[in-house]
């Protein structure tokens, strides 16, 4: 059976209502799924995964999740050749209109060069996500699981 894991990191509780819109949709597809917390995610959480998927908010101006920081340094290091990944961002554009979901993109780049092959691209949500946000994680899963 094929395996996704989701990583999250939450502050407002936005991200973490997206990590599990994205469980129940790859559940429905017949998908293992294991969604873990940023902060009790080691760095080998993908090693043994299909699918990654990281979903992240952007804190302030472009800073990067303090749950994050150490699993965004360590990406790199990883080999994760042969899995598909996608990442998530959840992100304020009024607020923060130059720094909206920098975080999403800095992963998706980091995902790729640890040699992940993208399943879709950076799907970025205005704050949490309403009906129209679950029909493009909806189109995100379904790529992902396609690919």
């Amino acid at each position: 059976m094929t395996l996704a894991k989701i990583i999250y990191a939450s502050m407002t509780g936005n991200t973490e209502e997206i990590s599990e819109i994205l469980e129940e949709q790859l559940i429905q597809l017949d998908i293992e799924v294991e969604r873990l917390e940023a902060e009790d995610a080691e760095e080998d959480f993908f090693d043994n995964a299909d699918i990654c998927v990281l979903a992240t908010y952007t804190y302030d101006e472009g800073e990067l999740p303090f749950d994050l920081e150490d699993f965004y340094d360590d990406l790199p290091d990883r080999d994760l050749s042969g899995k598909i990944y996608g990442v998530v961002g959840s992100g304020d554009s009024d607020l923060y209109p130059d720094f909206f979901c920098v975080a999403a993109d800095e992963f998706d780049r980091l995902f790729s060069e640890a040699g992940a092959k993208r399943g879709h691209e950076v799907v970025k949500i205005e704050n949490d996500a309403e009906d129209e946000d679950k029909l493009r994680l909806e189109e995100f899963v379904a790529a992902l699981v396609n690919s």
